[in-house]
Parts: structure tokens; sequence; C-alpha cells
């Protein structure tokens, strides 16, 4: 089945009032961001989109595939869903080894090209981790930065998942920035549950939730891609601070100061190279 887009059918926030988005439709090619504080009901939201949720959950939210409601076999067979869940839980029961983990996700979702894939998938894995991935590792032996890119990566490339829903993937230690630009390479639906400035600001639009209701969906404009340039040059200030503490260096006020001062005071044409 060619999913063309999937729809989130509004029902109920905590307090029992209908949710003031009645309707959030999402194609192909889109990345969105659902954000709100803490409790708000984002792991609600991607639980209903995951569970292709038809009125039976506590929020009361339907998901429509293409409009129509999703076909049972989605449910019933592993290998026929389209969507891939990545948590932030990632504990591997199986020791084998990397290659040899993805080797048998091939084979199992009878992937043409199978050796080509795998190293397709090792590949997207390293580029969105900065800890190189050694094939010959366990499973279990994988940091939680390189698990997460792996599985990003597997669900991409081997699973070709059409929906990919990505719970807070900048707690991973994967660059957010390079992990966006590459995603974007796939046209695939990718949906973030996110606390960070710059993965939200950068996405096609976010989706607000409060008291667990969607209350708002809000488009990127030009604005806010500015916003988020500036915001990336004051984070790779704060990534270079880090990377001084760890050598042993000592942090200069003044010299934060120049640095804050030159990014704030660019023109936004510069700033957005």
């Amino acid at each position: 089945m060619e999913i063309r887009e999937i729809s989130v059918i509004g029902g109920f926030g905590k307090t029992g009032e209908p949710e003031a988005v009645a309707r959030l439709d999402m194609r192909m090619g889109d990345v969105v961001s659902i954000v709100g504080p803490t409790g708000s009901g984002k792991t609600m939201l991607i639980n209903d989109i995951a569970l292709f949720a038809d009125a039976n959950t506590p929020s009361r939210r339907r998901v429509l595939v293409n409009g129509e409601p999703a076909p049972t076999i989605f449910q019933e067979d592993p290998s026929r869903n389209p969507i891939a869940l990545i948590t932030q839980h990632t504990t591997f029961l199986s020791d084998l080894p990397v290659r040899e983990f993805l080797r048998i996700h091939a084979r199992i979702r009878r992937t043409e090209r199978q050796e080509s894939a795998v190293e397709e998938t090792l590949a997207f894995a390293n580029e969105l981790t900065g800890e190189p991935i050694i094939e010959q590792a366990a499973m279990t032996e994988l940091s939680g930065g390189q698990t997460r890119a792996l599985l990003v990566a597997d669900a991409v490339v081997i699973g070709n998942s059409p929906i990919i829903l990505l719970d807070e993937i900048e707690n991973a230690g994967i660059d957010r920035l390079r992990a966006l630009k590459l995603l974007k390479r796939y046209r695939k639906i990718f949906i973030f549950v996110t606390h960070d400035l710059r993965i939200t600001l950068l996405s096609d639009y976010r989706v607000a939730l409060l008291r667990g209701a969607m209350r708002a969906i809000i488009p990127r404009v030009e604005e806010e891609r500015r916003v988020a340039s500036r915001i990336g040059r004051i984070d790779e200030i704060m990534v270079a601070m880090r990377d001084r503490l760890r050598a042993g260096e000592q942090l200069i006020e003044r010299e934060l100061l120049g640095d804050l001062r030159q990014v704030l005071d660019a023109p936004s044409a510069e700033v957005m190279r």
C-alpha cells in the first residue's frame, strides 16, 4: 500500500474538552515537531499514531491512512507496519555483531540488494553519530548515541518505513542539524517529539500540546529560520566551550561575550550562510 498521508482526527484532552486541532494532516516529505511542556501529552500522541488509534485510546483520537481507517494487517503483521518508533529506550537483548544483526533484518524484510542496504545503513548511521560504529562489535556494546543512530538508519534504509517517529533524538548524542539534513534526503514523514529549539524551528511545522490536547499547528516562517541560524551559532559556541573544559582549559568571560556579540550583531544574510 502506497502511503501518501496520515491524519490524526482530534479527540479529547485530559480535561475532557475537545482538542482545538480538529485534524492534523501529515504528508510524505513532511518534517513535523511535537512540542509541549512535560506532561502535555506528547508521548500519548505518538503512541496514538503508532497504534493507529481508532477512538480506542484514552484520547479517543482516530488515525487515518490516505483518508481511510488503517488496514488491520498493519497491526497484525509487524513486517507490514509502515511506522518505525525510535524511543529513548534502546536496550538490546541480542548480542549479535552489528553487521549480522542488519543482515538478518534485511533478510526478514526481504530487502532487495541486501548487502548494499546493509552498507548504506552503516554509512548513514556513521554520518549521524560522532562515534564510528565498529561493525564487528556486538549490538549490546554500542553506546546510546551509536544505538540510536543505528536504529534510525535501519528504520529508514532496511525497514524502509514511510513514517518515522523519533522521541527526543537530541538526547542521543546525535548531531541534530546533520540528522535533519540527512533525513530530508528520504521522502518520508518524520515526526520528532522534542524539546530542542533547533529541531523545532527547522521542522516544516510544529504541533503544540497542552494538558493532553493538540492546541495549535504552527508552520515555520522565514523569521524563525533566521532565529534557528543564530541559535545554531550560539550552540556551536557552547560546544566549543564544553570541549575546552574537557581539555582541561579555563573559560574567559570576555571571550564568551565577544563571541556572542558577533552572532547577535551579524547581518541575517551572514548568519544564514
